[in-house]
């Protein structure tokens, strides 16, 4: 009889292993909800000139370079909101995100990315440096979204570099509600968009 219970219970703690495994594998291949941001508009936009622009994929970090939204408790700490996403990874989301800008704006006599044929006069390069929520600090703020890029306009007449800028910008987020997120990035990526569009235009004349 004791052998028997202790089998039993050697079943028991090996359903429940087993349980907790089929557990963590139903909790991993959940699907995820996509986000995406809006890229910068104006109801004036410049008249486009007749210099062509690239805009180069981004490079990053390893922890900025996945399509997982990204959380820092702590400077030295990355963790990713749960149960979502970006549509495709942050690089190439600011990318996407920058030619759509550049489009909407003017400026430009075409812009596009890198490796669809287009002859540059100049291209953009981005070092995309933040792009998180972190704890504000304030009790009005307790969240806030960090976005920070450098960028690079190169002049592929003879390599040169026109100008770099670090654009930095902060949105505020009352709550760690998903969409209360994605709204402070939607903010805060339009204001670095509308500015890196301004500034590298601005470069160019």
């Amino acid at each position: 009889m004791e052998l028997i219970r202790k089998v039993i219970a050697v079943l028991a703690l090996s359903f429940l292993s087993s349980c907790g495994a089929l557990t963590a594998i139903s909790d991993a291949s959940a699907p995820l909800d996509d986000y995406t941001l809006s890229p910068a508009v104006s109801a004036s936009a410049a008249r486009s000139g007749g210099a062509h622009l690239v805009v180069e994929l981004p490079v990053s970090a390893g922890v900025l370079a996945t399509d997982r939204i990204l959380i820092k408790p702590l400077p030295f700490q990355a963790q990713y909101l749960p149960g979502a996403r970006w549509s495709e990874p942050a690089p190439a989301l600011v990318q996407s995100l920058l030619v759509a800008s550049f489009q909407n704006l003017g400026g430009f006599g075409l812009v596009g990315r890198t490796g669809v044929g287009l002859m540059p006069d100049y291209t953009l390069m981005t070092d995309l440096q933040a792009f998180q929520a972190e704890p504000g600090g304030l009790d009005t703020e307790p969240f806030v979204v960090r976005i920070s890029a450098m960028l690079t306009l190169i002049s592929e007449s003879d390599r040169r570099i026109v100008a770099s800028r670090r654009f930095i910008v902060t949105s505020p987020v009352q709550t760690d509600d998903t969409l209360a997120l994605v709204r402070g990035f939607d903010n805060a990526m339009r204001s670095v968009l509308l500015e890196a569009v301004l500034w590298t235009t601005a470069q160019t004349r």
